[in-house]
């Protein structure tokens, strides 16, 4: 089969010659041709004089113009290959097998979609958190596991992702909206719904780390309260891993790790997240002038 990659970048100049690399160094025998697209949104570095240097294929378009979802949809039906692979810019490969254990079980029948393990680098709460969504062992869901994973069985990362084109096309994408968070779980939803099935792949690991401030993780699960309160249908599937058990996951492996500063941090990171979250889903009882920044640096006019 022939496989697309496609990646939005944006000031993605300390990235994207390593990612690049990696790209060009995963076993390829298995494929018929390998296609890489990027588009990159306009940006304050020299991202785009090293996509030039590096002679790779890209489409710029203004910043106005991006979104996490119409953005990597324009990119989909512009790719030609057979199964659709979105990675985010700053990922980093751990091996050379990345894109054949992603892209085989596809390819193989086993699934239709699939998802990478996501590693952290840094010792931050973080770490736990990526051990605990990312466990060692693979698994394939379908619709008739919604019982038994509840939300979870929508849980799927485009930091790191594939799918058959066919099917992205049959479930129509986005539905050509502009999402500003969670648009991997919406798409999972379609998938899943339509009798299709997601394999998370543990043997295909990516590093994938961030630290984040309190201001920025109340933005982020405020964005993804928002997301939730505008498809509601979601809420209707019990979130088997509460955010009390991630927690206390996290706590058990900070002590065992003597991670002073994680234990330090819990309650306020948790918090930041909870009071987020919950504010996001009651945003339209907000007063109407109520301007919260979101996490992409946008605002809600509420």
């Amino acid at each position: 089969m022939k496989v697309s990659i496609v990646c939005p970048l944006y000031n993605a100049e300390k990235y994207i010659e390593k990612l690049h690399s990696n790209i060009l160094e995963q076993k390829k025998d298995f494929l018929e041709e390998l296609e890489i697209k990027y588009v990159l949104t306009e940006s304050k570095d020299n991202t785009e004089e090293l996509l030039k240097k590096l002679q790779v294929d890209y489409i710029l378009i203004d910043a106005k113009d991006f979104s996490h979802s119409k953005t990597r949809e324009m990119m989909a039906y512009k790719a030609t290959g057979d199964i659709l692979v979105f990675i985010s810019q700053d990922v980093v490969m751990k091996n050379d097998l990345w894109l054949k254990n992603l892209v085989e079980p596809i390819i193989n029948n086993e699934c239709e979609a699939a998802f990478s393990r996501q590693l952290c680098t840094n010792n931050s709460i973080e770490k736990y958190i990526r051990e605990n969504n990312y466990p060692e062992k693979s698994r394939v869901v379908s619709e008739k596991d919604i019982d038994q994973y509840g939300l979870l069985t929508f849980f799927y990362s485009d930091a790191s992702s594939a799918i058959r084109k066919d099917v992205y096309l049959e479930v129509n994408g986005y539905d050509g909206k502009n999402l500003i968070i969670n648009e991997d779980m919406y798409i999972a939803y379609k998938i899943i719904t339509s009798g299709y099935r997601i394999k998370y792949c543990a043997d295909s690991e990516v590093y994938h780390s961030h630290v984040f401030t309190l201001k920025q993780l109340y933005n982020r699960y405020f964005d993804t309260g928002v997301f939730l309160k505008q498809h509601s249908y979601l809420l209707q599937y019990k979130a088997n891993e509460s955010g009390f058990k991630l927690a206390k996951y996290a706590f058990k492996r900070s002590i065992k790790e003597r991670n002073i500063s994680v234990l330090l941090n819990l309650i306020p990171n948790f918090g930041a997240r909870f009071i987020g979250s919950n504010l996001g889903k009651r945003f339209n009882k907000l007063p109407r002038n109520f301007i919260i920044k979101s996490s992409l640096n946008k605002n809600y006019w509420i």
